[in-house]
């Protein structure tokens, strides 16, 4: 059976893994960006608003991977005809869902 870490598996973001990347890149350069304004001293609610852009960016990126997750491993897994594996990936999903939820 395969698994999430099996080292062969090709994942749906595969294709889209540089932009990915430098989504992640930039997302790191915000939040160095918001420990300058800390160490800067800078107003409370400016750090603030920095934070809430690093957050959504965050959320952007975990949209992306649920929507490629959906996309490609769990329709390839209904595609595949074995019910067992339809399952396992539809309850990763689920799993997947609520924690991601549960960080709100």
């Amino acid at each position: 059976m395969t698994t999430a870490t099996d080292e062969h598996t090709r994942h749906g973001y595969h294709d889209e893994k540089d932009a990915l990347i430098k989504r992640l890149h930039r997302i790191e350069g915000q939040v160095r960006g918001v420990e300058r304004m800390v160490d800067d001293d800078r107003y409370c609610i400016d750090i603030l608003t920095q934070i809430g852009a690093v957050s959504t960016a965050l959320e952007a990126l975990a949209f992306k991977l649920l929507d490629d997750h959906v996309s490609h491993c769990v329709t390839g897994a209904l595609g595949a005809g074995d019910p067992n594996v339809a399952e396992q990936k539809g309850q990763e999903l689920l799993e997947a869902v609520q924690r991601f939820t549960r960080t709100r």
